[in-house]
């Protein structure tokens, strides 16, 4: 029985993408993915986050921003806009994965798996507008927006692999206790969405009172904040001495080191917006430091393994040739 054609089978029966491009498409998706963190933080940053009154059209009676909405229209909407060229970045990384030989249908899961991230956090934001920018679905909104860099970082990271079952290349609990770390990082992003749902920045002009706010005191938030950073940091520290003393493979090392010098620069940017009242470059740039934070985080658990080429079977040994019966 033949198999079942689909277009994906047949545009591969034409098209064969090098290894080297698949890396490229994953690489597009995952800088796309960050971009739009960046671009989400500066519709709120900008006052924006109802510069479209509703979703998915811009207005009730129009699918784009009218003259009437001016600036804040037009960010919105323009951010919004941005969400098909990630799209189309995670779909460059489908065909890519799919078409290429051999196909890996692992990669090609990570790729679809963009996709719903990449959809599901559109309705997300659509509920956000329809809200009125309520403060816990906008965390939640940040808070998919990490996961699809995280499933983006990791199909990016598989396209360099092979198949085969992963291999530690450190003991089990060195293994284990990186994703401690990565989970004290999740925990420090997470913390960081409550700091700023009850902080200066609520996504309209702040003259708006209607917007909710999270209703806890600002300020033992920003020490919580604060707190999950310190501890971050010490972990990494820990992790750069643990990793020398058991002579970890050197990316391990050279990416828990980039880990450190993230959280620093992190460390620095949050101290300056605290005492400085917010300002607006502050919140963004720390914003795209959190998005590098995880990445770096997440690339930890990540070196301690190695993946190889699926392994192929082995050639059964050649038998004499059989004499046929007469």
């Amino acid at each position: 029985m033949d198999p079942v054609r689909t277009p994906f089978s047949l545009l591969a029966e034409r098209w064969q993408p090098s290894a080297a491009m698949v890396r490229r498409a994953t690489f597009a998706a995952l800088v796309m993915s960050v971009v739009i963190v960046v671009t989400g933080g500066a519709v709120r940053l900008t006052a924006s986050g109802l510069g479209c009154s509703t979703w998915p059209r811009c207005t009730p009676e129009s699918l784009t921003p009218t003259p009437e909405m001016g600036y804040y229209g037009i960010v919105e909407f323009t951010n919004r806009m941005l969400t098909y060229v990630l799209s189309a970045a995670v779909g460059w990384a489908i065909l890519a994965a799919r078409c290429h030989r051999p196909w890996r249908r692992s990669l090609t899961k990570l790729g679809w798996a963009q996709f719903w991230l990449v959809m599901s956090n559109a309705v997300l934001g659509g509920i956000t507008v329809l809200t009125g920018l309520n403060p816990y679905t906008v965390a939640l909104h940040m808070i998919a927006a990490m996961a699809l860099v995280w499933v983006a970082l990791l199909m990016w990271e598989r396209a360099k692999e092979g198949d085969a079952a992963p291999k530690l290349a450190v003991a089990r609990p060195i293994h284990q206790l990186s994703y401690v770390l990565v989970t004290v990082i999740g925990l420090l992003v997470a913390a960081g969405t409550l700091v700023t749902g009850a902080g200066h920045h609520p996504g309209t002009p702040r003259d708006n009172k209607i917007v909710p706010r999270i209703p806890l005191d600002y300020d033992r938030l920003a020490q919580f904040h604060a707190d999950f950073a310190f501890i971050s940091v010490g972990l990494t520290i820990a992790m750069i001495f643990v990793f020398a003393a058991i002579k970890a493979p050197q990316p391990a090392k050279s990416r828990t080191k980039e880990l450190l010098a993230v959280l620093l620069l992190q460390g620095v940017l949050g101290f300056i917006q605290y005492f400085t009242d917010a300002p607006e470059l502050m919140v963004g740039l720390h914003m795209l430091g959190a998005s590098l934070t995880w990445i770096a985080a997440l690339r930890i658990p990540l070196a301690l393994r190695t993946r190889k080429a699926e392994d192929t079977p082995e050639k059964l040994p050649t038998q004499a040739p059989q004499t046929a019966a007469v």
